[in-house]
């Protein structure tokens, strides 16, 4: 899980938000738990037997003084053989509590209970006044109590004590509150109005507990989006970073589903944290807890089943990660396909490739789709599973707790309250088992999602070395390169020098290795061997961005951004104005095009510069390029998609933009070649010629070839 920790540290910043959820959590665990032992007072004056201020002060006396007592009903309320007509009669002493320090024991009787020391004949008092002055006794107070008990020849005896008393519990004076808004006397009436008011503390629990579960569940899903909007940063700040190598060798598409697919993945399981996997264990520990205090012994038996819930559990939870890392792979692969497809539609229809294409796609579905089963079938598996366990657990429990009733160690109220408690905490644990199979999911989304983050970024150096302005010549010495998981390299020992303002055209034959060779100015590639100088420093000891700041590149790969055409214009220098926005325009001569526009420079281009033409395109990236006024001039292709009378135009702004910068040109047309100041020709990853196009035109072979094959073209 320690992806899934790392994912967290997005989530601790929040840690007010984190505070009201657990508080929220604990009031609903607390309230759920509650409402069950408002089953005791339910039936207790339902049942008729001592009611609730009977039942509510015998439990203040069991806490106080560790005692407890049976109450007898109306047809035992007599004892001849001693005169008294009521009595309590304790069924507890607890060892070491203040009754038993005063000398009760049980099976005793308290006959009269006083706050003032009484004399030989005190007469009677009703058990149900015993109990209230026992109850309400406030602290430091004292009781003159009058009992009788057995002797050990089995002879009754009176005695007389007394109870000096503590601090009143917490609740006591709640608990005063709610009793005296329900009479003591028992009749019809009382016990109707008895049942109403608890009813009504029924309803005040469930209110509260609703409107915590809403603050639960809204302030999760927020601490969750706002945790992903800050992981989704610092993906994309990261990915903006790292070498375009890794884009080259691992495709685009994975990387895609890894920030969209697995980071929601990722977010679904910070949001069952601070919901389900808080929430329902709460529950069923606090109803462990209300039942612990009804009897601890039944509790501690019903807890023997844990350790076989959490075998089960964490093996489940096991399969359910390797399921899920699989089918988050097969995501990625699905993406590539059908982004694959859609690009390339016009080639899949041209050439009638449906029907292929469908296969490959089914292919990558069905591997989705068997991982996704396997997932299916581990959740499903696991409730089932937990619910069994829990069964046994729940039988042995009831079954425990049958013999304490029986045994006379709880009454029957309490008897179905245990019931209900152990049952609805075995419940809350069963909602619960899944959610170890969803943490082991998020988990092995977070491990894709961090994959990327542990990536490297572009090697950049801590003491960046840049001349102010390039005053002599570019120098490639000795490079050779090779691709990641290539087996031959693309560049052998090539060696060549630019002086400052030449233009220079590289030519050579497709795959010869051109453009590989000025990837390597920007550095977005590093050489195998060798070095690139900038005036006698190596490029790899200047800062990437002050590198970068010099050059400028067209390729023949038009790149746009869904933006407006001046923004993209502008997009090497957003500081632009918007009267050099519209001159470097005219200079490609993309102005008389984009003003016909619907909005002019305004106009939004769409995703993949839709609603333009190859050629307009294309004039709006030379025109970025005019604007950002580099140093350093890279054009690879850059023409290849405009027209003969535009190419003209441009070539001619192009000698007054080139004037005392340097240009390195890849061209296949004559007319863009013989312009140049330097022609080097590049064969099969080597420099095999430099010179003018007159010298190399006599000379060599290969330069020879490529004017008849290519450049007359």
């Amino acid at each position: 899980m320690n992806y899934f920790k790392r994912l967290l540290n997005y989530i601790w910043p929040q840690w007010p938000r984190i505070i009201v959820i657990l508080i929220c959590v604990f009031v609903i665990a607390l309230t759920f738990s509650a409402s069950f032992l408002t089953v005791i007072p339910l039936l207790k004056v339902m049942m008729g037997q001592e009611g609730l201020h009977g039942w509510a002060h015998r439990k203040i006396c069991s806490d106080r003084y560790g005692i407890d007592f049976y109450v007898p009903d109306n047809t035992e309320l007599s004892d001849p053989e001693n005169g008294y007509t009521t009595f309590l009669l304790l069924t507890k002493a607890e060892e070491d509590k203040l009754g038993y320090k005063s000398g009760l024991r049980a099976n005793d009787r308290i006959v009269y209970v006083s706050e003032k020391n009484f004399g030989d004949d005190p007469g009677s008092m009703a058990a149900s006044e015993m109990l209230d002055k026992l109850a309400n006794l406030g602290a430091d107070k004292r009781l003159y109590i009058k009992y009788v008990s057995f002797e050990d020849s089995g002879e009754e005896s009176e005695h007389k004590t007394e109870i000096k008393a503590n601090a009143p519990p917490f609740y006591l004076g709640a608990s005063q509150g709610l009793l005296s808004m329900v009479s003591q006397a028992n009749s019809q009436d009382s016990k109707s109005e008895a049942m109403r008011v608890v009813m009504l503390i029924v309803a005040g629990m469930t209110v509260l507990r609703c409107v915590s579960r809403f603050f639960q569940g809204y302030l999760s899903q927020k601490v969750v989006n706002i945790g992903l909007a800050d992981l989704r940063n610092d993906v994309f700040s990261h990915i903006v970073e790292m070498p375009i190598g890794y884009f080259s060798l691992k495709g685009s598409s994975d990387t895609v589903s890894k920030f969209l697919q697995d980071s929601q993945m990722a977010g679904n399981g910070i949001k069952t944290v601070f919901e389900k996997a808080i929430r329902e264990p709460a529950k069923g520990l606090m109803c462990l807890v209300m039942a612990f205090m009804l009897s601890w012994q039944i509790v501690l038996v019903f807890l023997c089943g844990i350790p076989f819930l959490g075998f089960a559990i964490n093996k489940l939870g096991k399969r359910i990660k390797k399921a899920t890392r699989k089918s988050l792979v097969s995501w990625g692969q699905m993406l590539s396909k059908l982004d694959e497809s859609v690009n390339g539609l016009r080639a899949v229809k041209v050439y009638n490739q449906q029907d292929r294409e469908k296969e490959s796609f089914r292919g990558v579905n069905q591997r989705l789709l068997k991982e996704q089963n396997k997932i299916a079938k581990v959740n499903a598996l696991t409730s089932p599973l937990m619910e069994i366990l829990g069964l046994f657990a729940g039988i042995i429990g009831f079954l425990m707790a049958l013999e304490w009733v029986l045994a006379g160690n709880m009454d029957e109220t309490e008897f179905f309250a245990m019931l209900m408690l152990l049952g609805t905490s075995a419940e809350s644990f069963r909602k619960a088992s899944n959610v170890w199979n969803k943490l082991q999911q998020a988990n092995a989304a977070c491990e894709r999602i961090f994959s990327l983050v542990d990536t490297e970024k572009e090697r950049d150096t801590n003491r960046p070395a840049a001349p102010a302005k390039i005053e002599k010549e570019i120098s490639f010495k000795d490079i050779s390169f090779r691709y990641p998981g290539a087996k031959n390299d693309a560049l052998k020992n090539v060696n060549l020098t630019v002086r400052k303002g030449e233009n220079i055209a590289v030519v050579g034959s497709n795959g010869s290795g051109k453009t590989t060779l000025l990837n390597l100015l920007p550095r977005f590639y590093d050489p195998t061997s060798g070095e690139i100088l900038i005036d006698g420093v190596n490029i790899q000891d200047m800062s990437l961005k002050g590198l970068r700041e010099k050059i400028a590149v067209v390729s023949q790969k038009v790149i746009t951004f869904h933006d407006t055409v001046s923004q993209n214009i502008a997009y090497g220098r957003p500081s632009a104005s918007k009267d050099e926005i519209i001159q470097a325009a005219k200079l490609a001569y993309a102005d008389e095009f984009i003003r016909s526009m619907p909005e002019g420079y305004d106009t939004f281009i769409g995703e993949n510069g839709a609603g333009l033409s190859g050629g307009q395109l294309q004039r709006i990236v030379i025109a970025r390029a005019i604007l950002k006024d580099p140093e350093i001039l890279i054009f690879d292709e850059a023409m290849s998609q405009v027209d003969a009378d535009s190419e003209a135009k441009i070539n001619r702004a192009l000698e007054q933009l080139t004037t005392e910068r340097t240009s390195f040109v890849i061209a296949h047309r004559f007319s863009t070649v013989i312009n140049s100041d330097v022609i080097a020709v590049i064969h099969e990853g080597r420099i095999v010629d430099t010179g003018k196009h007159s010298e190399l035109i006599e000379r060599c072979q290969t330069y020879k070839n490529l004017y008849e094959t290519q450049l007359l073209q």
